[in-house]
């Protein structure tokens, strides 16, 4: 009877079955890349794989290294790859567990969650990136819809490049893990110029007066709620980096030049956690002028209509007097023959001035009569 496989896992050859190797999923287009600075010095190392168990004789050879790992499904993916490179069972389960952002210290060994944002109109999305650190080794686990370390990971041999051989390893991880929360942050923020251009696009539509106004109440709350999640992550953010910034962990540096860079993440994030706060009032304040410029619309709107109901209530007064008359002196009881038409068609034409300047006077003293209507 077969075997029955673990979910999330690529069925296994017949060759690693004899190597007692546990094959994580595999990305369909996109690798795991590796780079190590070599224990003996000189330039960084670089490689790309399929799997952890793919960069295992590589890492025996380095001081230090990152790799970088896109997954399908982060849930199902991330734990077997985190085992795999001899991090403990229970890390990632338990930094999933948190909303946005994680942070766990287990002496030996750090995981972090970052969260990583994406605009599309005024949808945030936000996906989380892992980042699990030993004395020697950082890894990062993303979903393959997050490419911003993948692109840092062509640059990866230039900034490693920089950081000196001597330096203690709790340096070196500092440095390498401080280049990727900055990377991070700074692609996050970039995220923030869509979310105005949006709100730019809402404003446009607000000046239309033929907008329907089942329109405008959903887009202004979906512009708000975009800023909000967005802040959300910013903050997730900030708790982090303030959690590495006093160097407790025992693998983050007590270098306070290294620390200060920590402190810098911090200081970025604060303003950019300002400048979406500023953003959030300038968009509000147009919002308010833009809604006020709708309203003023609307009186204009209403005075023209009471114009005309108080125009067309003169003209019925006006109509209605001389009417009645026409109507009472039509009677046969009044006898009127050819020879009154011109006292009858006087009656008629002073009582429609009459009666309309009677009601004018009567609806102007009232104050029913719009004053201006532009």
């Amino acid at each position: 009877m077969d075997e029955e496989k673990p979910a999330g896992v690529t069925p296994i050859t017949e060759e690693k079955k004899e190597q007692n190797i546990i094959q994580p999923p595999q990305s369909d287009s996109k690798q795991a890349f590796c780079v190590s600075l070599p224990v003996s010095g000189g330039k960084p190392s670089k490689m790309t794989g399929d799997n952890p168990h793919d960069f295992i004789s590589f890492l025996k050879d380095s001081s230090v290294a990152w790799i970088n790992f896109p997954v399908k499904d982060i849930k199902k993916d991330a734990d077997l790859i985190a085992m795999s490179l001899g991090f403990s069972s229970s890390l990632v389960p338990t930094i999933l567990s948190s909303y946005l952002s994680a942070y766990e210290d287990r002496d030996t060994e750090i995981g972090l969650m970052l969260p990583a944002v994406a605009v599309k109109k005024f949808d945030v999305l936000i996906s989380p990136i892992l980042i699990l650190i030993r004395k020697d080794l950082i890894v990062t686990i993303h979903e393959d819809n997050v490419t911003r370390l993948m692109r840092l990971s062509r640059y990866a041999d230039a900034f490693m490049r920089k950081i000196k051989p001597n330096l203690i390893q709790e340096d070196k991880i500092t440095i390498i893990l401080t280049r990727l929360i900055d990377e991070n942050i700074n692609r996050n923020f970039d995220h923030l110029r869509q979310i105005e251009s949006q709100g730019d696009e809402l404003s446009k539509i607000l000046m239309d007066p033929m907008t329907p106004r089942g329109l405008i109440a959903p887009e202004i709350h979906n512009m708000k709620h975009a800023l909000i999640s967005y802040m959300d992550t910013l903050w997730a953010t900030l708790d982090v980096v303030n959690s590495l910034r006093h160097g407790d962990a025992e693998l983050i540096t007590d270098s306070p030049k290294l620390l200060a860079r920590l402190g810098i993440l911090s200081d970025d994030v604060n303003r950019h956690i300002a400048l979406s706060e500023h953003m959030s009032d300038v968009l509000a304040s147009g919002l308010e002028v833009l809604q006020s410029i709708y309203n003023n619309q609307l009186q204009i709107l209403n005075n023209r209509l009471a114009l005309v109901m108080t125009w067309l209530t003169i003209l019925g007064t006006a109509v209605l007097v001389p009417n009645t008359i026409a109507t009472v002196l039509g009677n046969s009881a009044f006898n009127m023959g050819p020879d009154d038409r011109i006292p009858y068609l006087l009656l008629i034409l002073f009582s429609t001035i009459i009666s309309t300047y009677a009601a004018y006077w009567w609806v102007n003293k009232r104050g029913l009569m719009p004053l201006k209507v532009e």
